[in-house]
């Protein structure tokens, strides 16, 4: 899915797409582990799979090596899900763990997670997550 990077964050942020994911979706490293799971919820609003896998830690259950097969379920998740709201309600910032509490609204319903995040050679990866 295009955006316009004047539109709105899909992350929920309040700023302007080209202010807040865009940059990180056209490949600068988020600088703590709350920004990269802001923008991985804009990239899965996105569509943009080839980021969500990107930021994956290889310790994460849904990795794989199958990165057609991954693209696929992560694309399929994105066209068949509306995100409506994101609301971030704890963050634990770390060295190299570090863990993000938040709320994601989806036509689905209300997703909670409190997300686990490793720095890997300097770079924020997502790495699994507890629902709550």
């Amino acid at each position: 899915m295009k955006i316009s990077p004047n539109a709105p964050c899909p992350c929920h942020s309040g700023e302007k797409y080209k202010n807040c994911c865009f940059p990180y979706h056209r490949g600068i490293f988020p600088s703590n582990a709350q920004k990269l799971m802001r923008s991985r919820y804009s990239a899965f609003a996105l569509g943009l799979s080839e980021y969500i896998m990107a930021t994956t830690h290889p310790n994460n259950p849904d990795y794989t090596e199958e990165k057609e097969v991954w693209k696929k379920h992560i694309l399929e998740f994105s066209l068949s899900t509306r995100f409506l709201g994101l609301k971030i309600s704890e963050f634990i910032d770390g060295e190299s763990e570090a863990f993000v509490t938040f709320e994601a609204k989806l036509d689905g319903g209300i997703l909670k997670e409190k997300s686990r995040f490793l720095k890997v050679n300097n770079k924020w990866l997502y790495v699994d997550g507890e629902f709550l």
